[in-house]
């Protein structure tokens, strides 16, 4: 890919010639771009749902595992990405931003409006944007304690009653929890006289 990209006009190529290699490769741009995050992220308000989904699935790549200037560039954007989050309709925007912005660095306030939101997600149609959700409640929990109750029950409901994906995310999702609960439990259980 050229130093010079017009990204709109990238991500607006037709679904056809836009397969996941091609999604790949301007993640892979962006990454060495952090100063492209500004142009990447209004992009997902653009009014080619296709181009602000695909917008939405590179965000949602770069953030798996980001330099800190990447992190960086993402966060300074984090509260016009929580209101696209109460905003968004389309599926595909919806599961990227469930997996994206947990990844954030946010404060409580901003934890407790997202989980609002995903909550809100549960009950909609979409399988792969409740079982997007349900992960990305799973990661805000891990950041904001206050949250694991609640977060543990949805798991527990989606296990016994959702789809086969959430039925299977949720139960991996238990063990992480789990896994992380003992951890921090045997940390604060050494004492120094013991």
């Amino acid at each position: 890919m050229t130093t010079k990209l017009d990204l709109r006009a990238e991500l607006s190529v037709t679904k056809r010639k836009m397969d996941c290699t091609g999604v790949a490769a301007i993640a892979e741009w962006i990454c060495d771009r952090p100063k492209q995050i500004p142009r990447l992220v209004e992009l997902l308000w653009d009014d080619n749902v296709a181009v602000s989904n695909r917008a939405a699935d590179v965000l949602e790549r770069i953030t798996r595992e980001p330099s800190p200037a990447l992190q960086r560039a993402v966060e300074a954007l984090s509260g016009e990405l929580i209101g696209l989050l109460e905003e968004a309709r389309a599926a595909k925007l919806r599961w990227n931003l469930a997996l994206t912005i947990p990844r954030l660095t946010l404060k409580g306030p901003e934890c407790f409006r997202v989980a609002a939101t995903l909550t809100g997600w549960l009950d909609g149609e979409s399988s792969v944007v409740k079982t997007s959700a349900l992960h990305g409640l799973a990661d805000l929990a891990r950041k904001e304690p206050s949250l694991i109750t609640g977060v543990v029950d949805s798991l527990r409901m989606a296990e016994r009653s959702g789809t086969p994906a959430m039925r299977a995310r949720s139960r991996i999702l238990l063990k992480e929890l789990d896994s992380n609960r003992k951890k921090r439990q045997n940390r604060s259980s050494i004492h120094m006289f013991g």
